[in-house]
């Protein structure tokens, strides 16, 4: 079975960015302190791929260090994203409801999964495939953007597994869905 997870960054008013897209406020604090660094590149390590939007993949496409490793990317549209010619892993485009997503992964192997991006993360958490959420709460009010969480079908009850506070403020949690009794 594939095991989807996410691990974002979302201000303490609850943006992942601003209603542009972009993310600047992440830079704001300065660096990322290194053991919050060695946990992220902990967590890519036990990926097979990750999944992510358009929006997030054209953001992220422009950012001066690729933040994915050497991972195979899987981009959700619609339409074919513009893969720069000298992308660091191999980008593919696929459509489909996030059940056929996992399905076809699923197929190729693949068992441990990163959803980016907070539309993408939105609608894996409504389908109810998202089983572990990594937080990652900057110290920032940003005053407006865009949401992480939105509207569910039905309450969707998390299992709080560990919070670690980090020098400069950045709090990190991760939460597990909890599995029907």
């Amino acid at each position: 079975m594939l095991e989807l997870s996410a691990y974002l960054a979302i201000s303490l008013d609850g943006f992942i960015a601003r209603s542009d897209g972009s993310m600047d406020w992440l830079r704001g604090g300065g660096p990322r302190p290194p053991a919050e660094a060695e946990r992220y590149q902990a967590f890519m390590q036990g990926m097979d791929g990750i999944v992510l939007g358009r929006g997030t993949f054209d953001v992220v496409r422009q950012l001066p260090v690729w933040p994915y490793a050497m991972k195979p990317v899987v981009v959700l549209s619609r339409r074919t994203p513009e893969v720069p010619e000298a992308a660091p892993c191999p980008v593919e485009h696929m459509s489909g409801t996030p059940s056929e997503v996992v399905a076809q992964l699923s197929a190729r192997g693949w068992t441990r999964l990163y959803v980016d991006g907070g539309k993408v993360v939105r609608q894996f958490l409504a389908a109810g495939l998202l089983h572990r959420l990594v937080l990652n709460r900057v110290p920032v009010l940003v005053g407006s953007g865009i949401p992480l969480f939105g509207a569910l079908p039905a309450d969707l009850w998390l299992d709080h597994v560990r919070t670690e506070a980090y020098p400069g403020g950045l709090v990190q949690s991760e939460y597990q869905r909890r599995r029907p009794a």
